[in-house]
């Protein structure tokens, strides 16, 4: 199980696909936690079991055990506050957004990896669920701590690559019925 038996999986017509994940997670310049959190991270946001299956294992090999679990927790979480989020910001009555959420979400607080990794990896699942006021919350934390806009977009880079390339690789599975 390997990015390379998921490259050799996608489709010719999705060549694109096959350079683009080998690019962004091959050619990446992120710090091996970073990438492979995002990695983790966003292959669970994708709902691919296809793709789950295939990243996992190499995300577990190039992460800590605090890393790997973090990078499950972002994906858990922000499945959570996306959903939330995204809907009182959609709603035409503004009244919700002041209202208590009432939701825990203590790991945000204390993820168990540097901040900074966590905020990347729940910026990129973000991306991937379209929570505009998740992305934009997480995307001022990324930039105020420091990180270049060319990190944030490296994320949401990997983001879109993987969430594609599941997209794919789940309707062939379908099709292949």
């Amino acid at each position: 199980m390997s990015l390379d038996t998921l490259k050799s999986a996608i489709p010719d017509y999705a060549k694109d696909l096959k350079l683009n994940l080998g690019s962004v997670i091959g050619n990446s310049e992120l710090p091996a936690q970073q990438l492979w959190g995002t990695v983790l991270a966003t292959a669970i946001a994708s709902r691919s079991p296809i793709v789950l299956r295939e990243l996992a294992p190499e995300a577990k090999a190039n992460l800590s055990p605090e890393a790997y679990t973090a990078a499950k927790a972002a994906a858990a979480v922000m499945a959570m506050n996306n959903v939330f989020y995204r809907t009182r910001h959609l709603l035409s009555d503004h009244e919700y957004g002041t209202l208590r959420a009432g939701l825990r979400m203590n790991v945000i607080g204390n993820p168990g990896v540097d901040k900074v990794d966590f905020e990347l990896w729940s910026f990129a699942v973000s991306a991937i669920n379209g929570c505009g006021l998740c992305l934009d919350s997480h995307e001022q934390v990324l930039r105020k701590a420091g990180v270049d806009r060319e990190v944030v977009q490296e994320a949401f880079k990997i983001a879109s690559v993987i969430q594609a390339v599941g997209v794919t690789l789940d309707a062939e599975a379908v099709l292949a019925e």
